[in-house]
């Protein structure tokens, strides 16, 4: 599995749901948060995000769009570890509503009670520039 394609790495990717999301901060540490792609993402090495306006990883985006991208699968058994994936991507903020519903799932609602319309929402689009995994077999990078 070194050699591992984008389009197998997608399928292992869509049975998780929550990625960490580093930035760098003000003061250059990283910073990380949970951050959800709603477990119906088709990964092709672009992954979207929805948040606040307000939020501090919109301010660090824009000061700095290199961020990193963080994916564990689900627990696994000795001797066969889970997926670990990292992803170093550049960042792109999004405001636009209709970029909003092309990637709105209705789960969102539970954050955003106006769905794509809800005031202060945020897209935040992640390009991939390097992905490696690591599978507890295998390791390797996907090419992008």
């Amino acid at each position: 599995m070194a050699d591992m394609t984008l389009p197998e790495l997608a399928k292992k990717l869509a049975d998780i749901d929550f990625a960490m999301l580093f930035t760098r901060a003000e003061g250059g540490e990283l910073a990380g948060r949970p951050m959800s792609n709603n477990g119906e993402v088709e990964y092709e090495g672009t992954s979207y995000y929805f948040t606040w306006d307000h939020a501090r990883m919109v301010r660090d985006i824009e000061r700095d769009p290199k961020v990193a991208l963080s994916f564990q699968g689900a627990k696994g058994l000795i001797p066969k570890p889970p997926l670990m994936v990292a992803v170093e991507g550049e960042a792109e903020l999004i405001r636009d509503r209709a970029a909003f519903e092309a990637h709105w799932d209705k789960s969102m609602n539970r954050w955003f009670k106006d769905g794509p319309a809800t005031p202060g929402v945020t897209l935040i689009k992640v390009v991939a520039k390097r992905i490696h995994y690591w599978d507890g077999d295998d390791e390797g990078e996907v090419k992008v």
